[in-house]
């Protein structure tokens, strides 16, 4: 029997990254993960895509390509690093998976072509590669103004730029309704992080995030 996987899922700037390193205080014994890996050889790849220097002129096309970079970002990952952690019954704790694939790529297609694009990539990375299939995903719902707020902060008085996804706001709301459709198709679980139009404090959402996977691990 393998430990079981969670992913912690969300549209930039939700907080991804400061609610799963927050985790790692509740949940000591489990192994924590972050895709995409961007000091790994693949992840360099990643790099290039996201700031604009692997051209897309198509997009149908490039939802296809652009995922296998990050697919095969995970399966060197999962058979040279964690492959034991699940066969040895730890759980993982993820931010970002295939999960993030399905809503960033599926964004780029037209509305009649997602379940195709969500069944190839399913079949691709859990049963062609056979990356584990998640036992829960935990999406950090933001609606987009808040985060599109959030993102300027982050990169206000920095060199550093939103990169190709975070620039394009009609694209970033395509993602949204993607990230909607999902949480239903998949049986993802929500988690809203805003009172109104103000995000709730950091305390207040780990609270419910640990509270969330705990269930899951029981």
């Amino acid at each position: 029997m393998n430990g079981k996987i969670i992913i912690v899922e969300g549209l930039d700037g939700c907080g991804k990254s400061t609610q799963v390193d927050l985790l790692k205080n509740h949940f000591p014994d489990c192994r924590f993960l972050t895709f995409p890996n961007y000091d790994s050889p693949s992840g360099e790849i990643i790099t290039e895509y996201l700031q604009g220097r692997i051209p897309e002129t198509d997009s149908k096309r490039s939802a296809y390509a652009s995922s296998i970079f990050y697919s095969m970002d995970r399966y060197i990952s999962y058979r040279k690093d964690w492959y034991l952690d699940c066969k040895n019954q730890k759980h993982i704790i993820s931010a970002r998976y295939v999960t993030s694939n399905l809503i960033y790529q599926t964004a780029k297609l037209p509305r009649e072509e997602w379940e195709n694009y969500i069944e190839w990539l399913s079949d691709f990375e859990y049963s062609k590669l056979g990356i584990p299939v998640p036992d829960a995903v935990i999406f950090l719902d933001v609606p987009i103004e808040i985060s599109q707020r959030l993102l300027s902060e982050r990169y206000k008085n920095t060199d550093q730029k939103k990169d190709i996804h975070e620039a394009d706001l009609d694209y970033f709301q395509r993602c949204y309704d993607v990230a909607e459709y999902l949480i239903t198709r998949e049986h993802w679980k929500r988690l809203p992080c805003c009172a109104g139009d103000t995000m709730r404090s950091v305390d207040s959402i780990q609270t419910d995030l640990v509270k969330l996977i705990q269930e899951t691990l029981e």
